[in-house]
């Protein structure tokens, strides 16, 4: 048993006894006892599934709408679970300030229980059914050194599609139409696309067909779902088009004064920082100095190299945001960047929330497409 998947047990034992432990205060008699084994059968039936094939290389398939169903029926809990506490703690303070006795020999419940549950499902519905396909664009001016005649060159991002059950080989083909329409100069994809043997092929054929809508073509870095996908196979379905793929090289943009760069997704995690600095070295080899440069990768940390070697801009995507944000901040920040726009000296960095995911919902965090239009620093 790794690591990962002792702190996932870990973690799902402790929220389910967390959830268990506040129908206390929804619930009592034999309605709270039902609650708890209807909830109970739910959560190690339906997400022990879940997390059975998610450990697995975060492998979700199967019926969409199941595992969805699955996945909301959790969040309803846990966002629940959330309000409850909330709610207790408050009424303990207010209690304590406004020196309210306290029946010690009864537990009562909370006022209006049956809000909580009905607020947490509405939530989880909208996030788990709406908000993860909820798509928006956004857009960024970045200053370049050296852009000279570039000014005004606009590329656009996507990130993180994760084919599978929860994102078809039809939607990327909508998704890539709809950034087409913005006519951006160039598409970038920061990995984790080929999510799924059965459409990887297709998915890179879709890309093929949509290389002219963009004059400066779409330019690829892998993810490290790439990786867990049969990285040679999906290698070879690239090469029958013409994506620009970049791995751990540069390249300049025909009749542009401008460089890209590509650095692939450093697998080896005990040596992970030194094996992606060394893929960054790589990349930069025979690069001409001082001139306007971009960096595709997957990691987020990769802005930290893009920086150290006066990179205009790395763009970034492998944490979806969070998929979780309260006022366009990520509710769980976990990773050194893990949302938006990173600015170190002269050099910007982006971390894209991505376009799909393999756990379906998003709340406060949907997915995007972003612009980035380049003028003269």
């Amino acid at each position: 048993m790794t690591w990962f998947t002792l702190i996932m047990i870990v973690m799902v034992v402790s929220v389910i006894a967390c959830l268990l432990f506040t129908t206390r205060y929804l619930f009592s008699g034999r309605a709270l006892r039902w609650a708890r084994i209807i909830m109970l059968l739910f959560n190690v039936i339906g997400m022990g599934w879940f997390l059975g094939r998610a450990i697995i290389y975060h492998l979700i398939s199967g019926p969409s709408l199941i595992i969805e169903t699955v996945i909301v029926g959790f969040m309803t809990q846990l966002i629940c679970t959330g309000f409850v506490l909330v709610a207790v703690t408050i009424r303990f303070f207010w209690r304590r300030m406004m020196a309210v006795p306290v029946d010690e020999s009864r537990r009562r419940l909370l006022g209006h229980a049956t809000i909580y549950p009905a607020v947490a499902a509405g939530l989880s519905i909208y996030g788990g059914f709406w908000e993860r396909e909820a798509t928006v664009e956004r857009s960024y001016t970045i200053p370049v050194k050296g852009l000279g005649a570039g000014a005004g060159y606009r590329l656009a991002q996507i990130s993180d599609i994760h084919l599978g059950s929860f994102f078809s080989v039809a939607e990327l083909d909508k998704l890539l139409r709809r950034v087409a329409a913005q006519k951006p100069d160039m598409l970038a994809i920061t990995g984790d696309l080929f999510d799924d043997v059965t459409q990887n092929e297709k998915a890179a054929q879709i890309l093929e067909r949509y290389v002219d809508a963009f004059p400066d073509g779409i330019w690829f870095a892998f993810g490290n779902h790439e990786h867990f996908r049969g990285i040679d196979t999906i290698r070879k379905y690239l090469a029958k088009t013409r994506v620009n793929v970049l791995c751990n090289e540069n390249r300049k943009v025909p009749g542009k004064n401008l460089y890209l760069l590509g650095v692939d997704y450093p697998m080896d995690r005990p040596h992970f920082e030194a094996q992606r600095k060394n893929y960054m070295q790589q990349a930069m080899k025979n690069l001409p100095a001082d001139v306007p440069a971009i960096l595709l990768a997957h990691h987020p940390e990769c802005i930290d190299d893009g920086a150290a070697n006066d990179i205009a801009l790395t763009l970034t995507g492998h944490t979806h945001g969070s998929q979780f944000g309260f006022l366009g901040q990520p509710l769980f920040p976990v990773f050194k960047y893990t949302r938006g726009i990173v600015k170190i000296g002269d050099s910007y960095g982006y971390v894209h929330s991505g376009n799909g995911s393999w756990f379906p919902f998003r709340l406060g965090c949907p997915p995007e497409i972003a612009y980035f239009t380049l003028k003269n620093a």
